[in-house]
């Protein structure tokens, strides 16, 4: 009786003339799609500017993309640097070899660079894109199944993974934990519950992106443990179940202090950055002609309300003593001096008042 199973692709690379599409690649190229637009409509939410995430993208992906695979040659350098290894292959990142940990870290290191560059809070980037991150795993894990790599123990589950007798540890083919699979489905889970959190507790500064972290590592120990890929070990433990339990205790941690420190979530115009962009001029102008000149322009029908209220802004308030005294203007005192008039109305006014005094005497 044959078993259910869920086979592995027969070829991870599929040629298009001569371009080479590699699953693996594909993988990570959807993921960080993913992870651009849901970070781009969060931080628009939040009071961002539209395109800010895809700018930070342009530094972020590159350095992740090194720190990731720096991160798997060092803690796995037998492949590469062993008795029989090749260390060119360790530019190879094409056949897989990401470390999350690595591609977090260095990203980071990226994105804090293009943050301070735009005037923008890096806390607050962090916790718009940790859900697209996240996905972006879901996605990339599915590289490793075109790949037929880090799978788990042997295993006749109905959902096992069948491995290639050239991809097997022993060179025998049989069926696997498929551990792509669970973590892809961690993944998505972890998401769903940043979005949720995030939503209902108003999370910022930065613990948005640090529940994201401490979700994934609850998690990853547990793929690990299943995994038979050669690793690192530490204390009978591999390398990657350390690296969980610490990042899981400092992103605890950074939660608990920063919900005290700094509750509550950013003000959305410190998200608008310390740049002057042109559409800011654009935005502006129509207020400053106003204000400037005062010609008439195309404008929508509240002209007459912005108009007003640009003089409003312009005018500063009386004091109550300044009303008084020009109230009073206009009434000149008992010892105002008339305006001089020419020689004729002043001899006019002589001559008659003269004629007045004899009159009455």
């Amino acid at each position: 009786m044959d078993l259910a199973y869920i086979p592995s692709p027969s070829r991870g690379v599929i040629h298009l003339g001569p371009l080479p599409l590699r699953g693996y690649a594909l993988c990570i190229i959807i993921g960080v799609v993913i992870a651009i637009w849901l970070g781009e409509r969060r931080w628009a939410a939040r009071g961002g500017r539209h395109g800010t995430v895809m700018d930070i993208a342009v530094w972020a992906v590159p350095f992740g993309l090194i720190g990731g695979r720096l991160y798997h040659v060092f803690t796995t350098p037998e492949p590469y640097f062993g008795k029989d290894g090749d260390p060119l292959q360790a530019f190879a990142i094409w056949k897989g070899g990401l470390g999350i940990w690595g591609a977090i870290l260095l990203g980071g290191v990226g994105a804090w660079i293009a943050c301070r560059r735009r005037g923008i809070p890096l806390p607050a980037m962090a916790d718009a894109i940790a859900p697209g991150i996240v996905l972006a795993q879901a996605v990339g894990r599915w590289g490793n199944w075109f790949n037929q790599e880090l799978y788990g123990k042997r295993t006749d589950l109905p959902w096992a993974l069948k491995i290639d007798a050239a991809h097997s540890p022993d060179g025998v083919a049989g069926t696997f934990h498929p551990t792509f699979l669970y973590e892809s489905l961690w993944c998505i889970g972890v998401a769903l519950l940043v979005l949720w959190a995030d939503k209902r507790f108003t999370l910022g500064h930065g613990r948005a992106f640090a529940l994201y972290v401490a979700a994934y590592t609850v998690g990853r120990f547990w793929f690990e443990y299943l995994r038979i890929d050669e690793a690192e070990h530490v204390l009978g433990m591999r390398l990657n179940n350390w690296t969980s339990i610490l990042v899981f205790l400092g992103a605890v941690a950074y939660i608990v202090v920063s919900a005290r420190k700094r509750p509550g979530r950013e003000a959305p115009e410190t998200l608008r950055g310390t740049r002057v962009y042109p559409e800011d001029e654009e935005d502006a102008a129509p207020v400053v002609l106003e204000k400037a000149d005062g010609k008439a322009q195309d404008e929508p029908e509240d002209r007459a309300e912005v108009r007003a209220e640009v003089r409003a802004e312009d005018e500063p308030e009386d004091k109550p003593e300044d009303r008084a005294v020009d109230e009073g203007a206009d009434e000149p005192g008992p010892e105002a001096e008339p305006e001089p008039e020419d020689e004729a109305g002043e001899g006019a006014k002589a001559g008659g008042g003269k004629t007045a005094r004899n009159t009455k005497a």
